[in-house]
Parts: C-alpha cells; structure tokens; sequence
C-alpha cells in the first residue's frame, strides 16, 4: 500500500471518529498522539520514509485510537459483545488498547534506532526497545494521573478505569506483553523491510 494511503486512511479515520464523539475532550486526549504522530510523519518523509510495516501498523493504532476516542475505551460496542459473549466483568478494549500501545511502539522505537544508533544487530537493542515501550506507557499512565487530579471525575471517561484498582498495573503489562509479542512475531520480517528500505536510498543517493 502506498505512504500516501496510509495517511489517508488514519486521516479519515480520525475524522470520522470526530464526528459525534460521545466526548469532545476525551476523543482530544485518546486520539492526540495520532493527531500529531501523522503530520510529522508526513513532512518528515523526504528526509525519513518508513517502512512498509512500520506504515501499515501506524495506520493501525491511530484507528484504534479513533475507535477508543469516539465511544470512550469502556464503552466500544465490540468491547461490549465480547465482555457479554464470554461473560468479562469490563469491557476489554481498553486492554486491548494498551497491548497495541506495546505493539506498535516496539516496531516504531526498532526501526528509529537501527537506523540512528549503533545498536543494530546488538544484542542490546531488543531489551532496550522494550524498556522504550513500558517508559512510554508509565509516561502515559502518569498523564493519566495529572487528569484526574485536574478534571476529578470528568475525566473518569478518559482513565476507563471500569472500577478496577488495579487497571495503572494491567495497562503496563499489557503494553509490556504487546512489545515482546512484537518483537517475537515481526523481527524478521522488519529486518527484511529495513534492508530493502536501505537499498532503496543507497541507489537514489
């Protein structure tokens, strides 16, 4: 799929998740990271393309993003059905949420320091991404905080803390599983688009 479409379909997506969001500034905070991440992305491209796969999951966590931000993360209908269908006490798509807040990330913070650090094909650099990606998380929980505090319970929407004490914990071991499920299941195959990438500037250069 081309750079181009990618950005069209997160831009639409954000878009028409604007539209008749149940809550103006809680679709704002969900949707934030996309809102700026796609702008930069565009007038970085010349000078910094991505890969194909590094594109396509952007593509993704920005509608998933959308989604969360439109209903509210703890009331997305098809968090709804699953919660009812296998009998969940909260919706999960929150969890789900914050295992593609690990996801993404690990490709994300992997490409920009294979291409920017000497860590590539270091051992180091599979550990250090992970790390990169709960610091994110804990940074994205602290927000969370400064929220509450701030907007007391108007920004109960936001946090979908759905009554759990524990959710700040599962949030970070969901962005924790997503990250190493990442790096398990894509390495190889960002690899392969990271030395095609490569090619590609060697012969335009």
């Amino acid at each position: 799929m081309p750079p181009a479409l990618f950005a069209g379909v997160a831009a639409a997506g954000l878009a028409v998740s604007a539209w008749g969001a149940r809550d103006r500034t809680t679709w704002f905070l969900e949707t934030c990271w996309a809102l700026a991440g796609l702008p930069l992305v565009v007038l970085l491209w010349r000078r910094f393309p991505l890969t194909g796969l590094l594109c396509g999951l952007l593509t993704a966590h920005a509608l998933v993003l959308a989604v969360g931000g439109h209903y509210t993360y703890a009331q997305v209908p098809v968090g709804d059905w699953v919660r009812d269908t296998f009998g969940l006490e909260r919706n999960p798509y929150d969890r789900f949420g914050h295992l593609m807040q690990g996801f993404v990330p690990a490709v994300l913070v992997r490409e920009l320091l294979s291409r920017t650090s000497p860590l590539r094909g270091s051992r180091w650099l599979a550990p250090l991404t992970v790390c990169a990606c709960l610091a994110f998380s804990a940074c994205f929980e602290l927000l969370e905080w400064l929220a509450a505090e701030i907007g007391g319970h108007g920004a109960d929407a936001f946090l979908a803390t759905q009554g759990d004490v524990w959710d700040t914990q599962w949030d970070m071991f969901c962005a924790l599983i997503g990250s190493v499920l990442s790096l398990l299941l894509l390495t190889r195959l960002h690899d392969r688009q990271l030395r095609t990438l490569e090619g590609v500037a060697r012969v335009r250069g």
